[in-house]
């Protein structure tokens, strides 16, 4: 690995790149097959991704034609990555052993052990026969849609793939190590003025974001648009914050705290609703819905912009999820894309029908709006929402603090990256864009 990091740290030619001797292993983060009942009969809040995560040398496998290996600089934690660490709701697993039933090259994916992430920043080492717009030495970011572009369901939306996955949650080879292979139509160029950490924590919830407030897939906000946060300084929630803002639209941001209040002030959001101080209890007991909380949250929304929200960004699930049917504007749309707090959802359909609300599922992003995602970040329109960096030896622990909501933003996790700040190649550009915007949600 010294002298892969050594050629990326001297800025090294393709020439180069494509001489270095390829590992026969690596060190991953991953989660075990012969573990995967570990925590049966444990209640999700007390699943512990930290007994679960193992740091472990992986062989290297070979890459398909379609494929490249990179050097992963840094990654992330998502939501995914603690689903899969405390096997839920479904073991992964499951996932690895369908997808090797399509071809020779998916048997790969089904191995004893499963390596997680679905966000990248790295250097390309090897390309496969059939990659034409890649080679060693690129520096890229890998957005999380595995689609098999032979597949003609893939080709008006490829979200709508009958085989599309999400990379390193329902395949193996994710993110979390120091290399990984991913689908050349996963790679997308690194933004300059960014370092390794901040490259990887945006492509997976900021392309989600933008599929379910930008795109025609999702609600296609238009300026004017009173939108509704949930978890507005939270991965997806953070980028959905900057998309209402950069787009004219009405944020309403929700958050648990005073300090996640303060962090949405200095991005520039008014309105905002602390739910821990408000109190709302929007369930009576585990089975009963209280509608006079909800009628209370939609009386303090109007108290704040006047009216009802005409989108929804709606994620944490079973929670909030008829409390968020409710509270949308007659006519209005509720994008949902997670369910954080429970899968089952419940509403009262009358005021769904009889208001005229559309629901819409959203999830990741094809190719195209993961590049019109990612090319708002090479602008400096859209910034990272890193916090905390940890190295990928801590894995474990950085999943911990996204299950237990112990984190604002994104949680970054250093690969092979000695250390945080490295991978800077526009240094004016960053001045320009401005410290500060790239640092809203870094603790200090």
């Amino acid at each position: 690995m010294k002298s892969i990091l050594e050629a990326i740290e001297n800025n090294a030619d393709t020439k180069a790149f494509a001489a270095l001797q390829i590992p026969d292993s690596y060190r991953a983060a991953v989660v075990r097959k012969d573990e995967q009942e570990m925590f049966a009969g444990v209640a999700s809040a007390d699943k512990d991704p930290r007994k679960s995560t193992h740091i472990q040398e992986v062989a290297t496998p070979e890459i398909a034609p379609d494929e490249a290996l990179i050097a992963v600089m840094a990654s992330s934690i998502n939501f995914n990555t603690v689903w899969s660490s405390i096997f839920e709701p479904i073991s992964t697993f499951s996932a690895l052993t369908r997808l090797a039933r399509e071809s020779e090259w998916a048997k790969r994916h089904d191995l004893p052990y499963h390596i997680m992430g679905s966000d990248a920043s790295g250097v390309v080492l090897r390309v496969g026969s059939a990659v034409r717009n890649w080679k060693p030495g690129d520096r890229i970011t890998v957005h999380c849609n595995h689609v098999d572009d032979q597949d003609p369901s893939s080709h008006n939306d490829s979200m709508l793939g009958s085989n599309q996955r999400i990379w390193g949650y329902e395949t193996n080879f994710g993110g979390l190590a120091d290399l990984s292979v991913v689908k050349a139509n996963q790679l997308m160029p690194k933004p300059e003025h960014l370092s390794w950490e901040e490259a990887a924590v945006n492509a997976l919830c900021n392309s989600t974001s933008y599929r379910m407030l930008v795109s025609p897939n999702g609600a296609h906000m238009k300026q004017g648009d009173v939108v509704l946060i949930w978890g507005a300084t939270g991965g997806i929630g953070a980028y959905a914050t900057q998309y209402v803002l950069n787009g004219g639209g009405i944020p309403i941001g929700v958050v648990s705290s005073a300090d996640k209040a303060e962090i949405l002030r200095g991005m520039g959001v008014e309105a905002i609703i602390d739910r821990r101080a408000g109190n709302y209890q929007f369930w009576k007991d585990e089975t009963t819905h209280d509608e006079k909380e909800w009628k209370r949250f939609g009386g303090d929304i109007r108290a704040l912009v006047g009216e009802d929200p005409d989108i929804v960004f709606e994620h944490p699930g079973r929670s909030t999820f008829a409390a968020s049917m409710y509270v949308a504007k007659k006519g209005g749309t509720v994008a949902t894309c997670a369910a954080t707090s429970g899968y089952m959802m419940e509403f009262d359909n009358r005021y769904f029908w009889m208001r005229l609300k559309k629901l819409v599922g959203s999830h990741f992003a094809n190719y195209r709006e993961a590049w019109e995602a990612n090319r708002l970040i090479q602008k400096g329109m859209i910034h990272p929402v890193l916090s905390q960096v940890f190295d990928l030896n801590q894995t474990g622990d950085a999943a911990y603090q996204v299950h237990k909501n112990m984190h604002e933003g994104k949680i970054g996790v250093l690969c092979m990256a000695p250390r945080e700040g490295m991978g800077i190649n526009n240094p004016e550009f960053r001045e320009k864009v401005g410290e500060k915007n790239l640092r809203h949600f870094r603790r200090s």
